[in-house]
């Protein structure tokens, strides 16, 4: 029961939100085996300016070792 947390910045509209669940829902039904009815994706827009706060420091720097694709930024520098 696969479910997907998208945090990314504020700023898409619903179409591209939309379209953006329909491929990681196709994807996660390719790869796990899992049907339809077991995937859930959720999205939380995140402010720019909360960024570092609300989601670099808690979910990407405190579990770096975790990370199964590390981005390619430092907000600290």
């Amino acid at each position: 029961m696969p479910h997907v947390i998208v945090k990314m910045l504020s700023g898409r509209s619903d179409k591209q939100k939309n379209q953006l669940v329909e491929e990681i829902t196709k994807v996660v039904m390719r790869i796990t085996g899992n049907g339809e009815e077991a995937v859930s994706v959720s999205i939380e827009d995140i402010a720019q300016d909360e960024w570092t706060d609300k989601v670099y420091k808690p979910d990407i720097a405190a579990h770096w070792d975790n990370l199964y694709k590390k981005p390619g930024y430092d907000p600290f520098a």
